[in-house]
């Protein structure tokens, strides 16, 4: 009787850990071929641009960000190392706000891709659209609210930077 207790013990310890070992995995990010990625998030973006004609976005052909200059504010322009302070709103393609702020203050080199790469396009009291690839926001990693492979979409104001 004690054999079979202590198989059956076993057994239990063993189908534990595997499923312990499936939830770990499922935790980590999938990966993605980066060409398919890109094409998807391309395909995502212009169909999201016929959609909404009022936008007049430009991409960057180095970066592949999509990004229109509202307002271009006045003086200089923020570089990679500067500590700005933001106004904006962060959105999904389909709509979904995920995140707002009225005076958010960061280096703007600790921020992501695509926020360190447009937000130099205007100056204080400018306004910009940007529409970001995945891999210029979080790739495949799910953030908060945000899914794992988003095209993210952000309206930022710059009130500020040093």
């Amino acid at each position: 009787m004690k054999k079979y207790f202590l198989l059956l013990g076993l057994l239990v310890v063993t189908l534990t850990s595997c499923l312990k070992l499936s939830n770990q995995e499922t935790m980590q990010p999938t990966p993605v071929d980066p060409v398919v990625q890109a094409k998807a998030d391309s395909v995502a973006i212009t169909a999201y641009l016929a959609a909404n004609p009022s936008i007049t976005a430009k991409r960057d052909s180095a970066s592949g960000l999509y990004y229109q200059i509202i307002t271009p504010g006045t003086g200089a322009n923020p570089t990679a190392n500067s500590l700005i302070t933001v106004a904006y709103t962060g959105k999904l393609l389909n709509g979904t706000q995920f995140d707002s702020s009225v005076s958010y203050t960061q280096a703007l080199s600790s921020l992501i891709p695509g926020w360190i790469i447009g937000i130099p396009f205007i100056k204080t009291g400018g306004r910009i659209l940007l529409i970001l690839p995945s891999r210029l926001g979080y790739g495949n990693q799910v953030n908060g609210q945000i899914p794992a492979n988003s095209v993210l979409v952000f309206t930022v104001d710059l009130i500020s930077f040093s």
